[in-house]
């Protein structure tokens, strides 16, 4: 028999964490994040990690795991992932992924590992630094030379999935675009409901000016200072986090503060839409669009609906 379990992603800023404290306390769940930047300890508000003492006595996973040192990649969240779910079937509860990374979610939902062999940090920090120094076309224009396929499904800008392209190439000789279409054709373990949260376009991008405003009321800039003062050198993935690599180029000088601030809007919103691309190519996806229900306990007993339906929940 299939295990139960539910994922609740969607697009940065939608509002998924309050929604998923309240499914969870709903149905006996406990809460496995799916961010790639929420399991490093001390990057709390520009990851928009929930507080603990937010968090309804709720148990969350996967939440400051690693040092800003180490790296992470979806082998190493899978993995943990799994830990904590079988941990929460043995409990007797029903595991939530909740998050907005996409590639980790389907990579756990079908239960295989998406790269073979071992992760080459080398070769991740000299295209990082290829990127950092000649931009981010020049990354991007190796792998259009070594492999086309992936490049065409590629945007320039998303660096970190260009570099892991590249590294899956070389290590392999195949295309990470034929591991992704057998990844999608696969059958899951578990018996699932895959909901997605959004908001007209408009609304969500003002929502995200709204969160970056308010991480910087927070004390972003203090965050990003105290990890950079630490002794703790940022690595490359969690130097690549969106609000902290462009408020260390402030800090370094290499712009002003309020432009740090208008280019984490900007590049906040274009993850979003990154996102949303994602989400409209995985299969068996329930659409919850906020504009559709009055309130979010209206969602919620929607969500409840489908559980039942599926015979995920009784």
């Amino acid at each position: 028999m299939k295990k139960p379990l539910v994922i609740l992603t969607g697009p940065t800023a939608a509002g998924k964490t309050a929604l998923s404290l309240s499914l969870a306390q709903r149905i006996g769940g406990e809460i496995i994040s799916a961010d790639s930047m929420q399991v490093y300890r001390g990057m709390d508000i520009g990851s928009a990690k929930l507080p603990e003492d937010e968090r309804r006595g709720i148990p969350h996973h996967l939440l400051d795991v690693k040092e800003i040192s180490e790296p992470f990649d979806v082998t190493e969240f899978v993995r943990l992932a799994q830990d904590a779910a079988e941990a929460i079937f043995a409990r007797g509860g029903i595991p939530i992924l909740a998050g907005g990374t996409g590639f980790y979610l389907q990579a756990f939902l079908k239960g295989i590992d998406f790269s073979e062999g071992d992760p080459d940090h080398a070769l991740r920090e000299e295209l990082t630094a290829l990127a950092e120094k000649e931009g981010r076309e020049a990354v991007w224009s190796l792998l259009q030379a070594e492999d086309p396929a992936a490049a065409k499904g590629l945007h320039p800008n998303n660096v970190k999935r260009v570099i892991r392209a590249l590294e899956y190439h070389r290590q392999t000789g195949r295309s990470i675009t034929e591991a992704n279409e057998e990844q999608a054709a696969a059958l899951s373990p578990y018996t699932f409901a895959y909901f997605v949260l959004m908001l007209p376009r408009e609304e969500l991008y003002q929502r995200i000016d709204l969160r970056v405003d308010e991480m910087f009321a927070e004390g972003l800039v203090q965050e990003v200072k105290a990890l950079k003062e630490s002794g703790i050198p940022f690595g490359t993935t969690a130097r690549q986090a969106i609000g902290y690599k462009e408020v260390l180029d402030a800090l370094d000088g290499l712009c002003s503060m309020e432009e740090a601030r208008a280019r984490i809007k900007l590049n906040t919103r274009h993850y979003a839409k990154r996102q949303l691309t994602w989400f409209r190519r995985e299969k068996d996806v329930i659409w919850l669009n906020k504009r559709d229900y009055p309130h979010e306990d209206a969602i919620l007993e929607e969500m409840l609906r489908v559980l039942r339906e599926k015979e995920i929940i009784e």
